[in-house]
């Protein structure tokens, strides 16, 4: 094990190229009518729990609405009437656009060599210290006012940089390429929105689950109100659920959608659906299942789209051509999409006790304790996002298990409905105006090379392969269609600014 601690503690500068972010954003509250545009793609959908969030990703809230999404180590929380988007979110950066609107920001924990910044249409604001932040853009675009109860930050304007210490707030107000006017004063009281997201803070800190994970995993408090903990002497520490119906088994309720550069996601109905879907391993426990999240270490968990092995073939029944089973503890994880040798490390062992050798010779031998638990669907389900139940779900005869290949990916290609999570576009007043998407914002960093990232269908590949030894696949592991890159943000500003903002012109749309 301590062989993996070092590896895992040099992951943060050895991480290749071709490697996706270690993290992602859920959707963890949706108050009112929320609408959400993936990256890449031109239609809005309505937003959906326990979505996952990342580059070029978007949300609008309309009158009387309000959202969060949380990081793990920080949240972003919308009042209504704001336009937000995560311009880049990767293992370091969280660069965020908010156009109009209110946005408040609660970071827990900051790294000396991570990143976090607000853009407006008149500063760039940068966080400097863990606390609580807040960010207010008028609906003209020409004011914005940056509020700090706690923690340091920083405005950057038209060269100028303007310090925002705790309990201050700052007005800016400044036309492109002349100085800004700046009115600073002691932040007010608490409004309504503010003791909201107050009190979702109180939530998080004292959670009884954040002494069975680690608190960088998103909806790890989710779990209180929604199940107990358990300590087996097989597994350690267990999370049972106590509000399911009584043929539920894990990744039975929900869907699947494609977000790019990870691929297939899973996305579940249970309101506490995120951390045990994307983190951690199931098995039965007694009686029950059970969710075994893993060891907490002082390293950040690394996210998954869904901890699963895939089956397919014409033994699953008839007209079925897919299916899935959860993964069981130290059951090793293999990625879709391409990945470099210390991904494939840090991916599983922060999500469970598995041990170099079964990494290096993943599937070799696998026994697969949750195989008799496979969800198994039509294609045309599958591909097209549909939401699956207990009506979709197609029984698999006895045995069937026996002759189906298990596979690192689901086989086929998805479709366009599948990159907007099954959901019909939206249109009229559910979408932000038009003058509110392409207004100008003002940056510290630059975009990331390929600002836009791109979900449409991948050009198909054969899919269908068993798990083969690492000698067959030395660096990495591709079982699907390549999923693009993720964007890589080139450059780390510092965290005090010398260098000037550039506001720029490029519309939010168009990123």
């Amino acid at each position: 094990m301590r062989k993996l601690f070092i590896l895992l503690s040099l992951a943060s500068l050895a991480i290749a190229q071709e490697d996706p972010p270690s993290r992602a954003a859920r959707i963890s509250y949706i108050s009112g009518t929320v609408s959400f545009q993936p990256g890449g793609v031109e239609e809005w959908v309505p937003a959906e729990a326990n979505r996952p969030m990342t580059t070029g990703d978007r949300l609008w809230t309309e009158d009387g609405a309000r959202a969060e999404m949380n990081l793990g180590s920080a949240a972003f929380r919308l009042n209504s009437r704001t336009n937000f988007t995560f311009v880049n979110l990767d293992d370091k950066t969280a660069q965020v656009q908010l156009s109009v609107g209110t946005l408040n920001v609660r970071l827990r924990r900051l790294a000396e060599d991570e990143a976090v910044e607000i853009d407006t249409p008149q500063v760039a604001f940068t966080l400097l210290r863990p606390g609580d932040y807040r960010i207010d853009v008028n609906e003209a675009g020409d004011a914005t006012i940056v509020t700090v109860r706690g923690g340091d930050a920083e405005a950057t304007s038209n060269g100028q940089a303007i310090p925002v210490h705790s309990r201050e707030q700052a007005r800016i107000t400044a036309a492109e390429g002349s100085a800004p006017a700046i009115d600073q004063r002691p932040a007010p009281p608490s409004d309504s929105f503010d003791n909201f997201c107050q009190d979702r803070d109180r939530r998080e800190d004292l959670s009884p689950s954040g002494k069975y994970v680690s608190r960088d995993m998103p909806g790890y408090s989710d779990l209180d109100a929604n199940g107990t903990w358990r300590t087996d002497p097989q597994y350690g520490a267990v999370w049972v659920p106590s509000t399911v119906p009584v043929d539920w088994s894990p990744y039975h309720y929900g869907h699947w959608v494609w977000i790019a550069p990870w691929g297939w996601t899973w996305i579940d109905d249970a309101p506490w659906g995120y951390a045990p879907f994307h983190y951690g391993r199931w098995a039965m426990v007694g009686a029950s299942w059970g969710w075994i999240p893993g060891p907490v270490i002082a390293v950040r968990p690394v996210y998954s789209p869904a901890m699963v092995a895939f089956v397919g073939g014409p033994g699953l029944g008839v007209g079925v051509s897919v299916g899935w089973f959860p993964l069981g503890p130290r059951e090793v994880w293999v990625p879709s999409y391409h990945v470099s040798a210390v991904y494939m490390t840090r991916v599983n062992v922060t999500n469970a006790v598995v041990t170099e050798a079964a990494i290096r010779n993943a599937g070799v031998g696998a026994v697969y304790v949750n195989r008799g638990a496979v969800v198994a669907v039509r294609g045309d389900a599958f591909a097209g996002g549909r939401h699956i139940d207990a009506a979709v779900a197609v029984r698999v005869p006895p045995g069937a298990m026996e002759h189906v290949e298990v596979m690192h990916a689901a086989p086929g290609r998805p479709e366009r409905a599948a990159v907007l999570g099954g959901r019909p576009p939206l249109a009229g007043a559910h979408v932000p105006p038009a003058a509110v998407v392409n207004r100008p914002v003002v940056s510290r960093m630059a975009a990331p090379a390929a600002a836009v990232r791109a979900n449409a269908p991948p050009t198909p590949r054969p899919s269908v392969r068993t798990v083969s030894p690492p000698e067959a696949r030395p660096e990495t592991s591709a079982t699907h269609a390549d999923p693009p890159s993720a964007p890589r943000h080139e450059e780390r500003p510092q965290k005090s600014t010398s260098k000037p903002a550039k506001k720029t012109t490029r519309p939010e749309k168009d990123r």
